[in-house]
């Protein structure tokens, strides 16, 4: 996946304007863009939209700071990405949308989950104390989940954006 000095601009910006839209929304917890942006720029960009994503992975941690709490960034966002790459093209607009806003929610639903694996790991917790700190965390992951169904319906506006600026500058 060869990138262009166009390409290459493009995605930087893209992964800033995640962490941008972090860093606003960190007023709101479990609250922000992070889903939207990741299923928008992979239904535009596919393979390549882990670019952007990863510009954002590494400015959070350049800018946050590397911690244990950055470790499972390394592949929660590419959990995201994995799903919405296996939606099938081949389906109408509608269902596509549909879908998307569903992966996008699931995934919120399911960030302490997804993230309960690094944490035992790096903490020695036992099955039990992973499943306890899961459950601990699920009011946090219904707001995270209900929050990505409500940014998910920005989904479709974002790709339409990002559609028109590749037409218009390729």
């Amino acid at each position: 996946m060869k990138l262009s000095i166009r390409e290459m601009a493009v995605f930087s910006m893209l992964g800033a304007i995640m962490y941008l839209s972090k860093i606003l929304m960190e007023w709101a917890p479990n609250v922000h863009l992070l889903g939207m942006f990741t299923v928008a720029y992979t239904v535009v960009y596919r393979k390549k939209a882990l670019y952007p994503i990863y510009v954002y992975v590494f400015l959070n941690g350049i800018l946050s700071g590397f911690s244990t709490w950055w470790i499972p960034y390394l592949y929660i966002w590419t959990v995201l990405w994995a799903a919405i790459m296996l939606i099938p093209q081949k389906l109408s607009k509608r269902t596509k949308n549909i879908l998307y806003i569903c992966a996008c929610s699931a995934h919120g639903f399911l960030f302490g989950t997804l993230y309960a694996p690094a944490q035992a790991i790096l903490f020695g917790l036992s099955f039990e104390g992973m499943i306890a700190w899961i459950i601990t965390g699920l009011p946090w992951d219904f707001i995270h989940g209900v929050s990505n169904l409500v940014c998910g319906f920005l989904i479709v506006p974002i790709v339409s954006i990002l559609q028109f600026m590749e037409r218009r500058t390729t």
